[in-house]
């Protein structure tokens, strides 16, 4: 019986996610890979994240999303599953705004933290 729980996302870029998980610090590998799940099981992943104790987090493409793969059971993170996947997705979500309104020629012009976490951003973009 597989101890793999996955966790369904909005995350459908991964470059962005590969980008946000870099922002916020976290040391990712590159796949495809096998993520390490109880006694020895492995899960395919696009993305793997080792932890010291030896079990894995990975994102891997559903068809549809990159649902975030591990054994739950030996999380060892800061953050708890949801407070991890709330920070992904806003960083995600925030790689994501960036380098669609560059690629059609908007630039960011100012950016504020608010006190509840959320991100204000203004874009602007320049005509001749």
């Amino acid at each position: 019986m597989s101890h793999f729980s996955q966790i369904k996302t909005q995350i459908r870029n991964l470059d962005s996610l590969k980008d946000a998980l870099t922002e916020l610090g976290v040391d990712w590998k590159p796949g495809p890979r096998e993520v390490r799940g109880y006694r020895g099981q492995t899960h395919p992943a696009e993305v793997s994240i080792e932890q010291e104790n030896g079990y894995d987090i990975g994102f891997r493409w559903n068809g549809k999303e990159y649902e975030l793969v591990a054994d739950l059971q030996y999380w060892q993170q800061d953050l708890s599953v949801d407070g991890f996947l709330r920070q992904v997705t806003q960083r995600y979500a925030y790689q994501t705004v960036v380098k669609e309104t560059a690629r059609v020629g908007f630039q960011v012009s100012e950016q504020q933290k608010n006190e509840d976490g959320s991100i204000r951003l203004v874009v602007q973009r320049w005509s001749a």
